[in-house]
């Protein structure tokens, strides 16, 4: 329906904004997000580079099947997550690469796509404190 065509264009919207708050982000934890010293740095640029590619097929079940949309965006994105699990060497983001895209199938098959993303918010948060969790860890 155009309701949902609508409610998906606003995501797409809103994720565009998401690479410009991690850069300023990542200005106000002085982290400094292109590294030129490291030869690491170019493969994590290239391992988010990548996901555009794959938002190819979000943007066609947008218009093919558009409630299945936020589901698809939502796998897209934890299977992204995959590649960083080498480069930081993290049971978390190996973890989270394979639950979340199994998770947003199961739920996405089942449920709306505002139950989808409502789930991702939950574990985008347990995610986040996982990996500040970790990166203490780590720094210790």
């Amino acid at each position: 329906s155009m309701e949902i065509m609508n409610k998906n264009l606003f995501t797409f919207c809103c994720t565009s904004v998401l690479f410009p708050i991690a850069l300023l982000i990542s200005k106000i934890l002085k982290i400094d997000f292109q590294n030129k010293s490291n030869p690491l740095t170019k493969a994590g640029i290239l391992f988010s580079v990548n996901q555009m590619l794959y938002i190819l097929i979000v943007m066609w079940v947008y218009s093919a099947v558009p409630h299945k949309m936020v589901m698809v965006f939502a796998m897209v994105f934890g299977a992204h997550l995959m590649p960083f699990s080498w480069l930081y060497d993290s049971k978390n983001y190996l973890f989270f690469s394979i639950f979340i895209p199994i998770i947003s199938l199961i739920v996405g098959i089942y449920c709306k796509p505002y139950i989808v993303a409502f789930i991702m918010l939950v574990i985008e948060i347990i995610f986040s404190i996982l990996l500040a969790l970790e990166n203490k860890t780590i720094s210790n």
